[in-house]
């Protein structure tokens, strides 16, 4: 079926971490197991990463729902300067 996703902007200053929830990114694809739902970071973020609260500083290219849901991933900047907005996909 489809997926349809929805998302927030968020602002951030240098070296800010956002916790990803429900808030932020939310997807369901129809079924009645949306926690079972995979991201995945196909272009990763320019200015930051994607990490799992379990494992700061280290970056991650998939997270499920779930992880979305008990809010353990975030994203962290970088501290780099002019970083202007950027997109995760």
């Amino acid at each position: 079926g489809d997926i349809v996703l929805l998302a927030k902007p968020v602002t951030l200053t240098e070296g800010d971490r956002v916790t990803l929830t429900t808030d932020v990114p939310v997807a369901t694809d129809g079924t009645s197991k949306p926690e079972k739902l995979l991201y995945a970071v196909s272009l990763p973020p320019v200015h930051g990463q994607i990490e799992h609260i379990n494992y700061p500083g280290v970056p991650i290219s998939s997270y499920r729902q779930l992880d979305v849901v008990a809010q353990k991933v975030s994203y962290v900047h970088d501290n780099s300067h002019g970083a202007g907005k950027e997109s995760l996909r």
